[in-house]
């Protein structure tokens, strides 16, 4: 199970690192505004990826509860940004910046911050693995999975 956590957890990384670099290509011709929208979603994506080393990291050291406390956290934060996410590709693709919508991407960016909720699911989830390590597993290897699928499908977007 650990190796298959790692392998989705690196194919993930690539994932997210191939679609960003796709967006950063088109991103010298976003106005000004789109840019701060676009700089803003990159912390975003980097707050993600850096989750997702954590859980590759705490795999490899054999902190198994960590490493898939932080799958499930990189998971969830993609999910909070995914939509402003794919909004934002496919409008940049398009070249269409006039009808992205930077106000309502601001607003929901500014109110993405995820780690109160995660500082509770992470207790809520220590004790569930305590009771029950192969749910958790299962948890784990879920979240992997949808973030890989997310960041293929941003990129087929692209």
């Amino acid at each position: 199970m650990e190796k298959e956590l790692k392998e989705i957890i690196e194919e993930s990384r690539k994932s997210l690192k191939k679609a960003k670099e796709k967006i950063e290509e088109i991103s010298e011709d976003f106005s000004q505004e789109t840019g701060e929208v676009w700089n803003e979603l990159k912390k975003r994506l980097s707050g993600v990826e850096d989750k997702l080393k954590d859980a590759y990291v705490n795999f490899e050291d054999k902190a198994e509860l960590k490493g898939h406390l932080a799958l499930m956290e990189a998971r969830d934060r993609l999910e909070i940004i995914k939509e402003s996410t794919e909004k934002f590709v496919q409008k940049a693709d398009t070249k269409a910046q006039e009808g992205l919508d930077i106000a309502s991407l601001k607003a929901h960016l500014a109110k993405m911050e995820s780690g109160d909720l995660w500082d509770e699911k992470r207790e809520t989830l220590s004790h569930m693995y305590a009771e029950s390590k192969i749910e958790v597993e299962k948890l784990a290897k879920k979240a992997g999975k949808e973030i890989n699928t997310i960041f293929l499908k941003l990129t087929e977007i692209i």
